[in-house]
């Protein structure tokens, strides 16, 4: 018995020793280094240190260390992990039976494809989205199994849904029993009503509203894209939502609509197809970002020239929306309105959130300032400046890396070869016992 205390105390005292040891620090060897998204300076030859999933300091030259983890990038062009600002995680247009997911899967059924489609957007250079509307249990599941380390995957920023009855968010095309079961708990009618479902929204867990003002592409019904919900309503969506310390990102496609929700305050007009003179100037005045989702305009565009997909009314504002889009980013871009990038992705594919760079592009944007509205414009978008969009010390860890230079060639960061999350290598190669870059 002596001896079997003697082996637990030493066993004790091992663990209480190597709880105390401090963290392996990470040595990350970049080549090239985006050093500020601000001004584009771009450093040579620079050793990120790591610790405790934060940049602790950035030192010139290779350093190594005998204690450290080193990651090879000598070879590559760093930069900080990307922010796709509008995703829906937990599903994908384009997957097989998606139009009778909504009776045929559980919460838990779309915790399992989230997990999966969250996966290949981190692998693809995504370290933060916003997931702007998705079933409650799910999202909040996958937000904070991801959060808690158990699911791998881009950190979560998780809105709550709130919109009108009847219109883009709501549920259609099923019979009238089917229709109630599946309606949305946070929907609204009246600004009574639209206080109550953000209250709802909020005590559920959400960390942002999301509202549509306009009609939607992807709602099944031929309502058209012109303002559903009424001034009284935004304004009391908008009120409450900001009177418990969330911002409120808004669907909207029609002028009509936009202008709106620009009246009653919301921090972010997410699509803006039809944006105006008056859209434009009322955003320079509040500082309202425009998330444009071009790539979720050019998506439908494309698929929507197949007679098969989707309903007709889902085609025919299809080819409606997305030639608009561009031209609408291009318009804001020149009026000096702020920016964030985002995708859509599920009307897109995941993991294929970069290809919304080259539309940028299109719209008129320099490589620079596409990056920055995936960076630090991002970041302060969702107001996390203090923590994520640029490799700053005390700033997360989070940084991708790729061969060529995507300041020249924007595209680049369609080919990512290396990422890292919170201090944590998500994709590269291990070799000689150092982590280099490349796809596994």
């Amino acid at each position: 018995m002596k001896f079997l205390a003697a082996v637990a105390v030493s066993a004790l005292l091992s663990i209480a020793a190597s709880a105390a040891e401090p963290p392996r620090p990470t040595y990350v060897q970049a080549g090239r280094l985006l050093a500020d998204p601000a001004t584009g300076r771009v450093d040579t030859n620079k050793t990120l240190v790591i610790s405790d999933g934060k940049v602790v300091e950035i030192r010139d030259g290779f350093q190594t260390d005998a204690n450290a983890e080193i990651v090879d990038l000598r070879n590559a062009f760093v930069l900080p992990g990307l922010i796709d600002s509008h995703v829906h995680l937990l599903s994908e247009v384009a997957a097989a039976g998606r139009d009778i997911d909504a009776v045929k899967k559980t919460s838990s059924n779309l915790v399992v494809d989230g997990t999966v489609y969250a996966g290949r957007v981190l692998r693809a250079g995504f370290t933060t989205v916003a997931d702007l509307g998705d079933d409650p249990d799910a999202i909040y599941a996958l937000r904070d199994g991801v959060a808690e380390g158990k699911i791998v995957g881009p950190r979560i920023i998780a809105a709550g849904f709130v919109g009108a009855h009847g219109g883009h968010g709501d549920v259609h095309g099923f019979q009238p029993d089917i229709l109630a079961l599946l309606t949305p708990p946070t929907l609204c009618s009246g600004a009574d009503e639209c206080r109550r479902a953000v209250r709802k929204a909020v005590q559920r867990g959400a960390e942002m509203i999301k509202t549509a003002s306009t009609g939607g592409v992807m709602s099944n019904t031929a309502t058209g894209l012109s303002q559903q919900m009424t001034q009284d309503e935004l304004n009391a969506v908008v009120e409450t939502a900001h009177m418990l310390g969330r911002q409120v990102a808004c669907h909207a496609h029609g002028a009509d609509g936009i202008n709106a929700a620009l009246r009653a305050g919301v921090d972010s007009i997410e699509h803006g197809t039809y944006l105006d003179q008056e859209s434009l100037r009322l955003m320079k005045e509040k500082g309202t970002y425009l998330v444009p989702t071009l790539l979720a305009g050019d998506t439908v565009t494309q698929a929507a020239k197949n007679p098969d997909w989707q309903t007709e009314a889902v085609r025919r504002k299809a080819l409606q929306v997305g030639p608009n889009m561009v031209a609408a980013a291009r318009r804001a871009r020149e009026a000096g309105v702020k920016f964030a990038f985002g995708t859509d992705s599920a009307v897109s594919r995941h993991g294929e959130n970069a290809k919304e760079f080259a539309l940028l592009i299109k719209a008129g944007f320099t490589p620079l300032d596409a990056i920055r509205t995936a960076t630090i414009w991002g970041a302060a978008h969702l107001r996390l400046s203090d923590q994520i969009g640029a490799l700053t010390p005390g700033k997360a860890a989070d940084l991708i890396a790729v061969k060529d230079d995507p300041l020249k060639d924007v595209t680049e960061l369609e080919r990512v070869t290396f990422v890292m999350k919170d201090g944590k290598t998500v994709q590269g190669i291990i070799k000689d016992g150092k982590t280099v870059a490349g796809r596994i």
